[in-house]
């Protein structure tokens, strides 16, 4: 194996280096990237890792090397490995990173029936080699970084090459390799979420609130935190929590000394922004554009509502779900991977017309279901909606 390198690489010149020695080696590459969730407000990378056969590893610095088009087109015939590719793509794409194709080892390992698949276990069972994970939740946007970490972060990607040869050999085996192919594509086709509609409406405990003026004031305070967090890149419920946020817009505190004064009006921001926070609920207390007590939304209510809101739809989710699960544990496929449980619902509350196999599998094909996932569910889903239509069609039973 060539040499490792630990040395974090944040000059262009390093860059270009990297890029050619990476060029150079073979098959496919282990990629990883660190973000500091929780800490910053941003979801970029703060660190990249990259291993390649004849190559070796190579830790990037994103913020300080920028583009990485010129790596991007020397691996653009490269398969390349991702634990967990969904969580890691956008990040990756920002710096200009878009791969053709992927191999997603935590994709395959439910695929295959693993019943953990965090990257550890996975290497642990499949490989018998012990992979520790205590520097995963660590704020990669420190610097420098410590060696500890870069150590952690090497390995991550070291593996995977040998992890995905196993997992080439276990899916063609199972004969699962179409299956996992088109996962793989789903995952880089699959476009990002689009914006929520109300995202203040995610505050903790918004539920909590029943009048539309507590609402405005929580939405003004959340739009406020949210521009000061983007405007410092610090992850909002770390400068204010939510429960500070919330207690004010219950309280309606009616001057900037009152909200002053409110015990539960703590955080790191809390004291020395209170201007700002003020401005946010003198704004909510004076809007004439209050908000709807209940968000609108397409989600279905929750399937434990469904026996009072809708007891037909409820009587076929449970059917469908019951005979799915037989084909999951007959597969050894987790049932959410067999078929993504948001389609199921979907289809149960709105079956279509009629309810056959044909016009189930157009109903989820249109929502976004792959072309293995509809031939193992569809007809059996049609089977249970048509038994269950037909058990309401019935006459009532009679005693004798």
């Amino acid at each position: 194996m060539a040499e490792s390198h630990h040395l974090v690489i944040d000059t262009r010149e390093a860059y270009l280096i990297a890029t050619a020695e990476l060029a150079a080696g073979t098959g496919p590459i282990g990629i990883d990237a660190e973000r500091a969730s929780g800490f910053t407000y941003s979801q970029r990378a703060y660190l990249i890792q990259i291993y390649r056969r004849g190559a070796g590893t190579f830790l990037f610095d994103p913020p300080s090397v920028g583009d990485f088009s010129e790596l991007n087109n020397v691996l653009a015939d490269a398969e390349w490995i991702l634990h967990a590719a969904s969580q890691d793509l956008a990040c990756l794409r920002e710096v200009g990173l878009d791969p053709a194709h992927i191999f997603d080892t935590e994709l395959a390992a439910r695929l295959l029936g693993i019943p953990r698949v965090g990257l550890g276990t996975v290497v642990e069972s499949l490989l018998g080699i012990h992979l520790a994970k205590e520097h995963s939740a660590a704020n990669w946007s420190t610097r420098p970084l410590p060696e500890s970490w870069l150590v952690y972060a090497a390995l991550d990607v070291e593996l995977l090459p040998d992890l995905r040869d196993r997992m080439v050999d276990l899916l063609l085996e199972s004969e699962k390799t179409d299956i996992a192919d088109q996962e793989f594509a789903a995952t880089l086709a699959k476009e990002a979420k689009a914006a929520r509609l109300d995202p203040w409406r995610r505050l903790s405990g918004i539920h909590s609130l029943h009048n539309q003026r507590n609402l405005a004031v929580a939405r003004e305070l959340w739009i406020a935190r949210d521009e000061f967090a983007r405007e410092v890149d610090v992850s909002p419920g770390r400068l204010v929590p939510d429960a500070s946020l919330l207690a004010a817009a219950r309280v309606l505190p009616t001057s900037r000394q009152a909200l002053s004064n409110l015990r539960e009006f703590n955080g790191r921001a809390s004291r020395n922004q209170l201007d700002r926070w003020w401005a946010a609920i003198e704004n909510g207390l004076a809007t004439v554009e209050l908000p709807a007590l209940k968000a609108s939304t397409d989600t279905l209510p929750p399937p434990r509502a469904w026996a009072d809101r809708k007891p037909e739809a409820d009587v076929r989710y449970r059917a469908a779900r019951t005979a799915l699960q037989a084909v999951a544990d007959e597969q050894e496929i987790p049932l959410e991977n067999l078929l993504t449980p948001d389609y199921l619902r979907r289809v149960a509350w709105s079956p279509p017309e009629p309810a056959d196999a044909a016009s189930v599998s157009q109903a989820l094909t249109a929502l976004g279901a792959r072309r293995w996932q509809v031939a193992a569910t569809a007809q059996i889903i049609a089977q249970v909606f048509i038994e269950v239509l037909q058990s309401d069609d019935a006459p009532p039973h009679e005693d004798s």
